[in-house]
């Protein structure tokens, strides 16, 4: 039997519509929302098993997990930047998720330097 490929990398993504974009991203995000809830199961599992490295892994899910307070439009903006390069063309779309979503060390700064925190 064959099966069908998806392939949901920068020529998926430039065959979307507008909608379809934001529908994608959306949805990627509530999967995202999801799964860090399962992550409350993770922190049991893992004081009841006296799992030392359990912290930091889960602080790293918990980043992956997350959009970083970008909206669902700038997400869009975003993954159509990086997709109109043509050497990302095959960068798959978890992926770039987690590349326009990273912040560097300046952007985290200046982030704790405008909350305070």
């Amino acid at each position: 039997m064959a099966t069908a490929s998806f392939d949901h990398n920068g020529v998926f993504w430039s065959r979307l519509s507008d909608p379809a974009k934001l529908g994608y991203v959306d949805g990627y995000g509530d999967a995202m929302q999801v799964s860090l809830g399962k992550l409350d199961s993770l922190r049991i599992a893992a004081d009841l098993f006296h799992w030392k490295g359990a912290p930091r892994v889960i602080r790293q899910l918990s980043r992956e997990l997350s959009f970083s307070g970008l909206t669902s439009d700038r997400v869009v903006q975003r993954l159509d930047q990086l997709y109109a390069n043509p050497k990302y063309s095959q960068l798959d779309l978890g992926s770039a998720l987690q590349l326009i979503t990273f912040k560097t060390p300046r952007e985290k700064a200046s982030a704790v330097k405008q909350t305070g925190r």
